[in-house]
């Protein structure tokens, strides 16, 4: 079966065939990074009016490269949600003018389970059920991942996400956009001991993340030595706080590894690439004889081939949408089947 995905959650345009879930037959990306680096973040009306610009040479660029038309597609499938809701309405529409088009069934796809698929791609022996870690811009997670479109949420972030986190450190630090690129380098260099930063946790909730505080003791720690006009080590500032967020994500997935037995660990999501987080899961690894899985480097952030490797397993659970379909900026990654309508 192959699938022509769609992803413009955010500020990439995305198109790529992908077949019965596991092969890439094409991923085409245009990355808005260059545009939106002078403003030190996404600018969302930006990200939507590029989407529009690029959505049909992209997706034309997957159909070439996979030497298949639209005719040989079996199935449009597209981000629906969460995301920047001007950019996932430009990949919605535009896949169901598609699918109408050509007569062909319309998939819907939550970005993060694309993440996780994302998995399948480069591990095609992977199946569920596993305890997944998902770290984003946007989110951070530990989940059970039960089946493929079946999942329970074990531990979440309360606030920003640790993606998030690291790209407003980063920011604090005066490395441009995407910041989280630019600290795990930098960060390399550094004493991950030299600086003491809290580890925060929420109480009654052993597996929920909270980054903010840990965001806040950074920025506070910069401007206190701006005002006394001390100078501090830009390295050791970096690799303290990536030994921070790195602890917190992988103290908290032990935990519930060893609570819920579980040995066959995922990784997924834009921060899976992060040098310190993935040397770290190595160790844990070696440490407790896991079964790990990571993405590699070039299926860790934004991309269609994910979509489509997710859109797969959601049209064989029935999970199909009409002309009604409307994209949704938040909706969480363990909504089923039957609340569905709720959110699409």
């Amino acid at each position: 079966m192959k699938i022509l995905a769609i992803e413009s959650s955010c500020d990439e345009t995305a198109a790529a065939v992908v077949e019965d879930g596991r092969k890439i037959l094409s991923s085409f990306i245009h990355s808005q990074v260059a545009e939106h680096e002078k403003y030190g973040g996404v600018v969302p009306e930006i990200a939507s009016r590029r989407h529009t610009e690029n959505i049909i040479p992209v997706t034309e660029g997957a159909l070439k490269k996979a030497g298949v038309s639209l005719n040989e597609i079996d199935a449009v499938a597209v981000t629906a949600a969460p995301g920047l809701i001007g950019a996932l309405l430009v990949g919605v529409n535009f896949a169901k003018g598609l699918a109408a088009a050509a007569e062909k069934p319309l998939i819907p796809v939550h970005h993060i389970r694309g993440h996780v698929a994302a998995n399948y791609l480069a591990h095609p022996e992977l199946e569920p059920p596993f305890l997944c870690l998902i770290v984003s811009g946007g989110h951070s997670h530990i989940v059970e991942v039960l089946d493929y479109t079946r999942y329970r949420v074990i531990g979440k972030t309360r606030d920003d996400a640790a993606g998030e986190a690291f790209d407003k450190a980063a920011r604090a630090l005066g490395f441009p956009y995407p910041g989280g690129i630019y600290l795990d380098s930098i960060a390399r260099e550094g004493d991950p001991d030299a600086v003491k930063l809290p580890r925060p946790r929420v109480e009654g909730a052993p597996y929920d993340f909270s980054f903010s505080g840990l965001k806040t003791a950074v920025v506070n720690l910069l401007h206190n030595a701006a005002q006394k006009g001390q100078e501090l080590c830009v390295q050791d500032v970096a690799a303290s706080f990536q030994k921070a967020v790195v602890d917190l994500l992988c103290e908290k997935l032990v935990a519930a590894s060893e609570e819920f037995g579980k040995k066959k660990i995922v990784v997924a999501g834009g921060v899976s690439a992060n040098s310190g987080l993935r040397d770290r899961l190595e160790e844990e690894r070696l440490r407790r004889g896991w079964e790990l899985y990571l993405p590699p480097l070039s299926l860790c952030g934004d991309n269609a081939a994910m979509i489509g490797a997710q859109a797969y397993y959601e049209f064989l659970a029935g999970n199909l949408a009409d002309m009604s379909l409307n994209g949704c900026a938040s909706m969480p990654v363990d909504y089923t089947k039957e609340n569905a309508a709720l959110y699409f």
